[in-house]
């Protein structure tokens, strides 16, 4: 029996940079009516072999193949002409535009005057044909997330992709809009589409992939398919060695409650109420789990509670004593630690040393620090001591911090502030962007230190995580507190509704 000829084949691609071989000799390949999945840790070479492929890049050796034809892809728009789309984890729409013409933006022959009816007749008949209810009327600013992601699959239809690329698609959906997304994706394959399928999350690539191929340092380490595979398999091919997925969790064993938020409200940047009257207990040696789609009040929930943020109505306690509107200094003097969001902007100071990071909310106290001058020697044993024992893999002490990698930055950030001994801890995306390893070392830490007895709020947009960790189960919504639940008892399904703001 002949194979047909692939959709789309990658051979033997080379890219290098500046003491980076970032793909190395890759083969790879889609067949019309495929999704194959690709997996790998951060820096293993995804996203570089894609912006090849996107002509974003351009590679060293290697020649890419479009049905079986040598394809010459040098920028976006030769990729666009070829048949090929990538919808990207932040979807590139203008927010005040309508939906029709977000999807009309760059075509070839729109000219400067663009009929948005017929383009929304077309809109209409995609809708309709892959089950991608949207309106072409509506300006994007009013979708919700999971119809802003069906605009980018129109705008990839309605230019006649033949290969789409899907750069993480799930990461801001609800459990239900991941089940409507895989049926329009298989809807596609199954119209001869070839689909590339890029996400960290293996329930969901085991579910939706037909082929999945695994990259590790630049090199295709394996191909396999779902039905020969598992979890751990997959997890061990990414990282090199046995990962454990789910950390060692003992039913918890909690106390009085350490951090009690009492009505808080909090507003955001645009001073539109961020955080709507919320309130919840934390108690000692126990996870709560805050889920929610990104942008219902996660980030100033999280600043108010470290202090970076003012408050504007309720109360914050931690152990019985009122904190709303401490300064960051004085939350963590009564015993607060925060792992913050983004980690390059407000967890460390990416031009500082390893050591200065781990002393930087310290280097005004003694051992440290005597009469206004650093004591080195007691600042390097301390980030000797604190490197060692939270595993981060750093050259020297004196390596500057932005030259590390996500994960290892991540642990940095740990490191001070567990160090601290804190009895609460708020800690925002713990594992956002790190590689599988790392998230495997954080998870662990988070479960020994609430076994230790600290009370640990953990604010997550990857439901799997909050699933993973949590004692209980919360879920926010438009800055307010939609249910708690027990974590022996959710049900995914009521945790995905309450997400979308139903099912309370």
């Amino acid at each position: 029996m002949t194979t047909p000829t692939p959709l789309l084949r990658l051979d033997g691609i080379t890219k290098r940079f500046p003491g980076v071989l970032a793909n190395d000799s890759v083969d790879f390949d889609v067949q019309a009516g495929e999704i194959h999945a690709l997996l790998g840790e951060n820096g293993a070479g995804k996203s570089t072999l894609m912006k090849i492929l996107y002509g974003l890049y351009n590679q060293d050796e290697g020649q890419v193949f479009l049905a079986g034809e040598p394809a010459d892809i040098t920028r976006p728009s030769d990729a666009i002409q070829a048949g090929l789309a990538m919808i990207h984890q932040h979807f590139m729409l203008v927010p005040t535009l309508s939906v029709a013409e977000n999807v009309a933006l760059g075509l070839a022959d729109s000219g400067f005057l663009v009929d948005t009816s017929s383009v929304a007749d077309r809109i209409s008949e995609l809708s309709t044909q892959y089950g991608l209810a949207v309106d072409p009327e509506s300006n994007v600013w009013q979708l919700a997330v999971g119809e802003r992601q069906r605009v980018e699959i129109i705008k990839a239809l309605y230019r006649d992709c033949r290969l789409l690329i899907l750069d993480e698609p799930t990461a801001v959906l609800t459990p239900q809009e991941v089940e409507e997304l895989f049926v329009i994706l298989r809807k596609m394959a199954d119209d001869s589409r070839g689909l590339i399928f890029i996400s960290h999350k293996l329930d969901e690539v085991l579910a939706l992939a037909d082929r999945i191929t695994v990259l590790r340092d630049g090199r295709v380490v394996g191909e396999t398919k779902p039905e020969a595979t598992s979890k751990e398999e997959l997890a061990r091919m990414m990282v090199g060695r046995p990962v454990q997925l789910t950390p060692d969790k003992k039913p918890s064993q909690h106390g009085r409650v350490r951090l009690a938020i009492e009505g808080l409200q909090v507003e955001g940047d645009r001073g539109r109420r961020a955080v709507n009257s919320f309130s919840i207990d934390v108690r000692g040696g126990e996870i709560v789990g805050i889920a929610g789609v990104s942008g219902n009040g996660q980030r100033e929930l999280a600043e108010a509670l470290a202090g970076l943020r003012p408050v504007t109505g309720g109360r914050i306690l931690l152990d019985d004593t009122e904190v709303t509107g401490s300064t960051p200094r004085e939350v963590r003097g009564a015993g607060l630690a925060y792992v913050p969001e983004e980690r390059m902007r407000d967890g460390v100071i990416g031009e500082f040393t390893v050591a200065e990071n781990l002393i930087l909310v310290d280097h005004n106290a003694e051992p440290y620090c005597r009469r206004g001058v650093l004591h080195m020697r007691n600042v390097a044993e301390r980030a000797v001591t604190l490197v060692e024992r939270f595993n981060v893999k750093t050259p020297t002490i004196d390596t500057i911090t932005r030259s590390l990698s996500g994960g290892n930055i991540q642990k940095l950030i740990l490191a001070r502030e567990l160090s601290a001994e804190p009895t609460v801890l708020v800690a925002s995306q713990p594992t956002r962007g790190v590689d599988i390893g790392a998230a495997e070392y954080i998870h662990r830490r988070l479960v020994e230190e609430r076994d230790r007895g600290t009370a640990i709020l953990v604010i997550s947009e990857d439901l799997d995580e909050v699933l993973t960790l949590a004692d209980q189960v919360a879920v926010m919504f438009e800055g307010r507190l939609m249910a708690v639940r027990d974590r022996a008892a959710v049900r995914v399904e009521e945790i995905g509704l309450l997400m979308a703001g139903s099912g309370a």
